[in-house]
């Protein structure tokens, strides 16, 4: 089921005297996070509005608004924040990682099912799915000729594996 609400970064400390605060994102970039007027903060999911924001060393400098002074700003270091779903839009296959976590893996072709993705590592180039099953696991790279579908609603991504890559040793 996919999340409402997505991480997407932590506050990890504050910045300056006027109430910033410095963000570590959990975004593919920074400055997409800087693209955010509102995201939500904390397990309540408190609605905060962004007045301004900046990057700095692959970290956001952010200022909140009713946040006027380092003491309000310190009150909120190692709060999440969280951003809706519908507040960005994704181009087409193109995934939340949260998504893809938890999602059966099965060949496009026999219908055999490989495992679930457990994690998504970012390498640059593409992406590589890690496919847990049992106490195997194994990797596949997220491209076009390995990944046939990926149907999110129904938790199920078809593959065309490369030849050896689910080959017992």
């Amino acid at each position: 089921m996919k999340k409402e609400y997505l991480e997407a970064g932590k506050i990890v400390n504050t910045h300056g005297i006027r109430g910033e605060v410095k963000i570590m994102p959990y975004c593919d970039s920074p400055e997409l996070l800087c693209e955010f007027d509102r995201l939500f903060m904390g397990k309540s999911l408190k609605e905060i509005y962004i007045q301004r924001s900046r990057v700095q060393k692959n970290m956001i400098i952010c200022k909140i608004e009713g946040v006027d002074t380092p003491e309000d700003a310190e009150k909120l270091r190692n709060q999440m924040l969280y951003m809706h779903r519908d507040d960005l839009e994704l181009d087409e296959d193109t995934y939340f990682i949260q998504d893809l976590i938890g999602m059966t893996v099965k060949n496009a072709d026999t219908g055999e099912i490989y495992g679930t993705i457990d994690d998504v590592f970012q390498t640059g180039a593409n992406d590589v799915y890690s496919i847990k099953n049992g106490d195997k696991s194994y990797l596949i790279p997220a491209i076009a000729d390995v990944v046939i579908t990926t149907d999110i609603d129904s938790g199920i991504m078809t593959i065309r594996p490369l030849e050896g890559l689910f080959d017992e040793d």
